[in-house]
């Protein structure tokens, strides 16, 4: 499972949407230095690129978790249909791989998550989990364990009659 951070490096952040074609992704965080990261919300990929055109929201890296007090976007500038200009997106997520003034960067994520978002537990029931999937359309579901750490994230693709036929024979017939 692919998970963002709160406070997440814009250089890895542009290296994994260029690497990934995931549509969202689960956002961690760690409560308490010595505790493990929990669940706090997802995100989706197209909030991530169009926060990615606003370098104006990048903040250096801090020793604790604070961020300054820059507003945030509005919802109408970061919530869009499709990208308006993929080119673009490309040439700025290879100038934040590449260039290292990104790698001391940071974008503070609070904001821009649904911390609403759905999950089930890991042991959750099957027909549970695709009614809970199917009725809202939902188009991931985070997976997380009883100490809500993320270990998986469920999509339609997962759910789909065949392949879901074909996994659950192989999980029931003995090899």
């Amino acid at each position: 499972v692919r998970v963002l951070h709160l406070k997440e490096n814009i250089a890895s952040l542009a290296r994994l949407l260029a690497s990934t074609s995931h549509g969202g992704f689960p956002v961690v965080c760690r409560p308490k230095p010595d505790h493990a990261e929990v669940f706090q919300g997802t995100t989706k990929r197209l909030e991530l690129c169009m926060l990615l055109e606003n370098e104006h929201i990048f903040e250096a890296e801090t020793n604790d978790e604070s961020f300054s007090s820059s507003p945030p976007l509005s919802y109408e500038k970061i919530t869009v249909e499709k990208l308006p200009n993929l080119s673009r997106l490309t040439m700025l997520l290879n100038r934040y791989t590449t260039d290292p003034r990104y790698q001391q960067l940071f974008i503070n994520l609070d904001p821009y998550i649904n911390k609403s978002a759905m999950s089930v537990q890991a042991h959750f029931s099957l027909q549970r989990t695709y009614i809970i999937f199917r009725t809202p359309g939902l188009r991931h579901l985070t997976v997380v364990d009883l100490q809500n750490r993320v270990v998986g994230v469920i999509t339609r693709k997962d759910l789909m009659p065949f392949p879901l036929e074909e996994r659950l024979r192989l999980q029931l017939v003995p090899q």
